[in-house]
């Protein structure tokens, strides 16, 4: 049987989702979890990755397993689990469904406060600035879904079979006071440190170093960048994964470190 498993983690103590050797990883910690809970080797699936350090207050993946459990499992997932890591739902589906290639969109939400607040570390990323131009990022922000190919926002492009992503919105909030931001960003599929490097050309227009026209050029033309500078991978969080058959709401109360409208 199949299921999909809709879960939460706080990043900031892991080097991303996806399992490897010698480093802690969110999914190599589920799955010794499942396996020690189920006394059989478990292994899952994940929707996508996340970068080190990166949150994600909605994620999904699945699971093969063949026996029945006749208790409550996600009640003892969430006893053995570590509290950076919650369980929300466990779903039954259908054997063909898959948690990554099923995925029809994708939403990421980035944070950032511009003052020393303790209470905020880890949680959203802290850029000690004064004198952002909100009204550049914004409109640098707004464009972003007028393009389709985002080679030029990209790590490694050429490893890609392609770098067309299909962004259906992006904007970008401030509070009241004008120290805290919301960068949010929706895709079908997005590349390798992709919203982190988009993030980190929008503080470059806040900064009045880089203009809206030529960071829109960035992406007619194809140019990469001569230097690209990553936001922090703190303030990132995978906020709304979603499928055709399945369409949860995030659990917002675990989405982010404070509220913008």
């Amino acid at each position: 049987m199949r299921y999909f498993v809709h879960i939460g983690y706080n990043g900031q103590r892991y080097n991303g989702w996806q399992k490897q050797p010698g480093v802690l990883n969110a999914q190599g910690v589920i799955e010794f979890a499942l396996s020690q809970t189920l006394k059989t080797p478990v292994f899952v699936i994940g929707c996508g990755r996340t970068d080190a350090h990166v949150h994600a207050s909605q994620f999904f993946f699945h699971m093969d397993i063949e026996q029945e459990w006749d208790f409550d499992l996600r009640f003892r997932l969430n006893k053995v689990l570590p509290h950076n890591i919650a369980v929300f739902d466990i779903i039954p589906v259908e054997a063909h469904r898959h948690a990554r290639f099923d995925a029809v969109l994708r939403s990421y939400d980035y944070f950032l406060h511009t003052y020393k607040n303790p209470f905020l570390n880890g949680l959203s990323s802290y850029y000690l600035l004064r004198d952002l131009d909100f009204d550049k990022m914004k409109q640098a922000a707004s464009i972003l879904p007028n393009y389709k190919d985002y080679r030029a926002f990209c790590t490694s492009p050429d490893k890609y079979e392609h770098t067309i992503c299909n962004v259906m919105s992006a904007s970008l909030l401030i509070d009241e006071n004008g120290d805290k931001l919301r960068f949010s960003i929706s895709s079908n599929r997005f590349l390798g440190k992709m919203i982190r490097i988009i993030m980190g050309q929008l503080l470059k227009i806040g900064k009045g170093v880089l203009s809206v026209d030529e960071f829109e050029n960035y992406l007619i033309t194809n140019t990469i960048p001569k230097l690209i500078t990553p936001a922090h991978p703190e303030g990132l969080y995978l906020s709304k994964v979603s499928y055709p058959y399945l369409n949860l709401p995030p659990r917002t109360d675990f989405a982010a470190p404070f509220v913008l409208p």
